[in-house]
């Protein structure tokens, strides 16, 4: 039986290679990395734009941030190792009125992406 969360990381994966970009979320204060429930930080990343406007137009906590586009060279290149470096974890296509999904580490999602791109 397949997981949600491999659902969702195998969605992540493949939409972030079609698309080439990725988006994430910031307000005056800069880019949010709330406590999961495990009680590591993680910063949370979507697919798509709509993905990204669903959540800030439905969960209060959110309506005050911007969603912000990062293209997946970048993402892979500069963002990854940052937030290993910064001990934070990668939430990907967080969803729901809690805002929570899967995290993992920046350097388990690189090696993801370069996998899913030789396998293309």
């Amino acid at each position: 039986m397949v997981s949600q969360s491999s659902l969702n990381l195998n969605s992540f994966l493949s939409e972030a290679i079609e698309n080439q970009r990725v988006w994430t979320i910031r307000d005056e204060n800069g880019f949010p990395a709330p406590q999961n429930s495990e009680g590591n930080r993680a910063m949370p990343f979507w697919t798509t734009l709509s993905r990204v406007q669903k959540i800030i137009n439905s969960v209060d906590g959110y309506q005050n941030f911007e969603h912000f586009e990062i293209t997946l060279q970048d993402f892979m290149q500069k963002w990854l190792p940052g937030l290993e470096k910064d001990d934070l974890l990668v939430g990907i296509n967080w969803s729901g009125k809690r805002v929570t999904g899967y995290d993992l580490k920046g350097s388990e999602l690189l090696d993801l992406f370069h996998r899913q791109s030789s396998q293309s």
